[in-house]
């Protein structure tokens, strides 16, 4: 079991930025693939940005290829999403995501673990 919970949002102007922390308990993210998700009110959860256990591989979905950066912190069990140049289209709760595989978070496979979410409002 692992227990995941996101920190870090709140509301921030266009164009501004902020730091979005996953921190883990109960196990080590060194074995996950870890990715980052938002959903919108009323849209479903969509995916943002993954990283391979070894950090070797990332990619975003391309609304935010550019602006938003998934790093890892393996000695501290943490997880960041750094989002920069921030749309009001990126307004959401944002979800992080453990799962065994960069494939498997991707698709949302049944098994992977999930945060309760952080909100993220970005004003117009």
């Amino acid at each position: 079991q692992v227990q995941l919970v996101e920190s870090g949002g709140g509301l921030v102007q266009a164009g501004g930025s902020l730091r979005l922390s996953c921190g883990a308990s109960g196990r080590t993210l060194g074995g996950y693939a870890m990715g980052w998700f938002r959903q919108a009110p009323g849209k479903g959860r969509r995916f943002v940005a993954v990283i391979s256990s070894d950090a070797t591989e990332s990619n975003y979905a391309d609304f935010v290829e550019g602006r938003f950066t998934i790093s890892r912190d393996d000695v501290h069990n943490m997880v960041y999403l750094q989002m920069n140049s921030l749309r009001p289209e990126d307004a959401g709760a944002y979800y992080c995501c453990a799962g065994t595989t960069v494939r498997t978070v991707r698709m949302m496979d049944v098994h992977n673990y999930w945060g309760q979410g952080t909100q993220v409002t970005v004003s117009s």
